[in-house]
Parts: C-alpha cells; structure tokens; sequence
C-alpha cells in the first residue's frame, strides 16, 4: 500500500506521535512518503496531520487525482481531520476504514477584461466587503434573479462547510451527505434576508457593487483574493468529489454534540 502524508504547520514536523505512527505504517510493509515532493501515481491514500484547515489545503490537489484523504486530527476543531491518531494505523493496516464522497465547488472568478482564474472549494466560497462602506451583492441562481444583497457580503457554502463559516453566519447545519448548498448573506441590513438552502444542482453567479468607494475580496476555503469593479463570480457543483477517509466509527450528531456542544442544556445531564 502507498500511502502520502501532509504537514501544513512546520511545528508538527518532528511531532513524535506523527514520526511514530509513519515509522509503524513502514514497519507494516506500507511505502510512505511526504507529499510535498508531489503526489506519486498509484498512491492509495493521503493522510493529513493537523485541523480542518490542513484539510482544506489538501483537498484541491488530493480531490483532482481521485485519491482518498485522511484527517488525523493535530489542532483544535477536527470536524474535517476528526480522526484520532490511535485509531488509524489498524484502520490503514487491515484497510477497514470507510470513505465518504463530500461535494465540492467549482468557483470561476472572471474580471471587467474577461480574465478567469479557476477554484475548487471544499467548505465555501464568499464575496466580501473590503472597506468601510456596506456592500451590495446581486445574486441569481439558475438565471433567476434575487433582490440585491445590502450587508458585510454573502456567502456559499457546500453541506460540509454548513459547520464553518456558515454556520457562524447564521446558516442551517447539513448533513455532509446533503446534496445542497447554502446561500446566506453576511451580516445584513435587512431583517427579512435569511439563509436560503438550495439543491447542489444551482448554478449561480455573484456580482459585487464595487466603485471607487467600495472594494471587495473574493475568499476560496482559506484562500483570499481582492476584486475589481465589474468582477463576476460564477459558482456550481464540481464534477470532482473529496473521498474521505473515516479510520472509526465517525458520527456527525455526536461531532456536533461534543464539539459545537450542540443541545448542551442543564436539563439534559443525568
């Protein structure tokens, strides 16, 4: 079995637990190496060290060449990463660990000239205000077209990135199987603008009202990027899919429980 590893947080380089559990993978006849050289052919699966944020930088690469990717998880959150590292070396071994395709977001940004720069998103995708002045969003989804957006900017998210950003907006909670998006808008003006879940099947296109007083950021997942006035942004289902690799037994509802500590009411304690 050939297996590649990520470290995105250079202090987690020469973390024991991480040189441990490589060294154990080798002694059990696995080929492992670091995938900061490239990711080889016939590579079976990658195994990312660190949070969700080590996930999210994998996925783009990883999502391309069809490979499954594992979180162990080395920070805080690990809804993403939410594997122990303990549990994973049998898991890999005796190849018992179970995959689950999560949809991901092709993002098209193209400028006033006609220039396109292409993204893939696993979590979400945001057009954002860059400066002091209230920013409006003209969205359409499918060809339809929506009342503008007047707020800090507005948001898409995958069913995976419902417990990120999303969720810190306002927006509903989805299963990661949930073949939908959510659109919510950041911080509006208007009380009557609400979340709004949509089938992944939408096509959408996003026009900020940039001027001379109003700028704007585009953000991709964890990668963020300034716009011009007349920037179009197109958003839809990728053709691509995130396999993720579960080394236990993973379950949403308990993740939400003890890690959003969703429900955590005195009422419910024995």
């Amino acid at each position: 079995m050939k297996i590649a590893y990520y470290i995105k947080k250079k202090q987690l380089a020469s973390d024991p637990v991480i040189f441990n559990l490589v060294e154990l993978l080798r002694s059990s006849g696995c080929t492992v190496y670091d995938v900061f050289e490239g990711l080889q052919d016939s590579t079976d699966l990658v195994i990312c060290f660190g949070g969700d944020g080590t996930i999210l930088s994998a996925s783009g690469f990883v999502a391309e060449r069809n490979v499954p990717i594992m979180g162990v998880n080395m920070g805080r959150m690990g809804f993403l990463s939410d594997n122990n590292p303990r549990d994973v070396l049998s898991a890999i071994v005796n190849r018992t660990y179970r995959i689950q395709e999560r949809t991901m977001l092709d993002v098209e940004v193209v400028n006033p000239q006609g220039v396109s720069r292409k993204f893939t998103a696993l979590n979400d995708v945001s057009v954002r205000r860059n400066s002091p002045g209230m920013l409006g969003v003209d969205v359409s989804i499918s060809g339809e077209q929506l009342p503008a957006y007047w707020a800090d900017g507005v948001l898409l998210a995958t069913s995976s990135g419902s417990t990120a950003y999303s969720l810190s907006v306002g927006g509903p909670i989805c299963t990661p199987d949930a073949k939908v998006f959510v659109l919510a808008p950041i911080a509006p003006h208007n009380l009557n603008m609400r979340p709004l879940v949509i089938s992944s099947a939408s096509e959408l296109e996003i026009v900020p009202r940039c001027n001379e007083k109003v700028s704007a950021v585009v953000s991709v997942d964890n990668h963020e990027y300034p716009v011009e006035p007349g920037t179009k942004v197109f958003a839809k289902a990728s053709s691509i899919s995130l396999k993720v690799a579960n080394a236990g037994k993973s379950n949403f509802i308990q993740a939400l429980r003890h890690k959003l500590f969703w429900g955590e009411d005195i009422r419910n304690q024995k």
